[in-house]
């Protein structure tokens, strides 16, 4: 008899190296979260979702002010990143209406808005749409609470809204000198914590700083979990800077901006993209003075900050994002290098890592 594995004897393996894969808290928004969360799903079935609900733009913001709903749209893209259902029921979640009263809103927006009215609160619509979707992991968003985002300027003025505080810094030379949920009472969903406690791996971002990763950790609860945590805890660095908030940012000013909202240090380990971006993309930024991040080494070594970089960038597409697998893999070798697990688990996630 062979001892060579046949195909189907593999994917079993592989299968329960999932199952049995490490406890991964991603914590974020916006389209870095989900991307992210489309990679990660292929090394373990272990994964909940953390997500920011202070958006206030597009479709979202549009249902928030008329049926007073959390914004329900960072929330979808993260379910169908985990859904495990045929590509029709995407098809049909990802429908934006063209034309008429619901021109401009997506279709599983709407499912999302009937949901909460049948199951009475957010978390709970959100929770059903886990089980419909059949997702890998789950997808909490971090408060139940009407929250909203407020940012103070470095010359003391102040503005809330997700799409004003971008307009504004954008329109004025003024420095983000904070940001702060209204109201500050909002406390997270005891899941949420729950989750950030239990984790092998928590995960921050990829995403916009001060408007999908930061206000989660202003909610009441989460900073304070992720400092007292045991658990590897890494930051994904943006590929580049931002128009509207961290123009001429260092790599460093965005790990300190963490720890500055968080209270205290709740990043171990910084994860960046190593490969330059093509020329041509760059061109598409210099007018939003956005520039790539490459992080000096010595300046995070003073911080006490690991630094790892790893060839992360998406060939397709006509803008600077992350390739869905190659972030997740890079996630998976910084955690397998710095935080090993023993036994039959670390047998199966070292398999997962030679998946050709």
């Amino acid at each position: 008899m062979s001892g060579e594995m046949s195909f189907d004897e593999r994917q079993q393996l592989l299968r329960s190296a999932r199952v049995s894969g490490k406890r991964i808290t991603v914590i974020g928004g916006g389209t870095g979260l989900s991307t992210l969360l489309l990679g990660l799903k292929e090394y373990t079935d272990n994964i909940t979702a953390i997500v920011t609900v202070t958006d206030d733009g597009g479709g979202s913001g549009m249902l928030r002010r008329e049926f007073g709903m959390l914004p329900p749209g960072d929330i979808r893209n993260c379910l169908l990143s985990l859904a495990n259902t045929s590509t029709m029921m995407s098809r049909i979640l990802n429908y934006r209406f063209d034309s008429g009263s619901l021109a401009g809103q997506n279709f599983g927006n709407l499912f999302l808005l009937a949901l909460n009215e049948i199951c009475g609160s957010f978390d709970a619509a959100v929770a059903s749409m886990n089980r419909i979707l059949a997702v890998t992991g789950q997808v909490l968003p971090v408060t139940n609470s009407n929250i909203v985002l407020r940012a103070v300027f470095d010359d003391g003025s102040s503005v809330c809204g997700e799409t004003a505080i971008t307009e504004e810094k954008q329109n004025r030379d003024v420095q983000i000198e904070h940001v702060e949920l209204l109201p500050a009472s909002a406390e997270a969903l005891p899941a949420v914590i729950e989750a950030i406690r239990d984790a092998d791996l928590i995960v921050l971002g990829p995403g916009s700083l001060y408007t999908s990763v930061i206000p989660n950790l202003l909610v009441g609860g989460v900073a304070e979990a992720l400092r007292s945590s045991d658990a590897l805890r890494l930051y994904v660095l943006n590929i580049m800077t931002q128009a509207g908030e961290t123009e001429g940012y260092s790599a460093l000013r965005h790990v300190r901006e963490i720890n500055k909202h968080a209270g205290g240090s709740v990043v171990d380990v910084c994860l960046y993209n190593s490969q330059p971006v093509p020329q041509k993309l760059t061109e598409r930024y210099q007018d939003e003075n956005s520039v790539q991040l490459f992080p000096d080494r010595e300046s995070f070594d003073r911080e006490g900050v690991r630094l790892f970089g790893g060839d992360m960038l998406s060939r397709s597409g006509s803008l600077a994002r992350h390739d869905p697998l190659r972030l997740a893999y890079n996630i998976m070798l910084v955690a397998e290098s710095m935080r090993p697990r023993k036994g039959a688990a670390g047998e199966g996630d070292r398999l997962l890592l030679r998946q050709e």
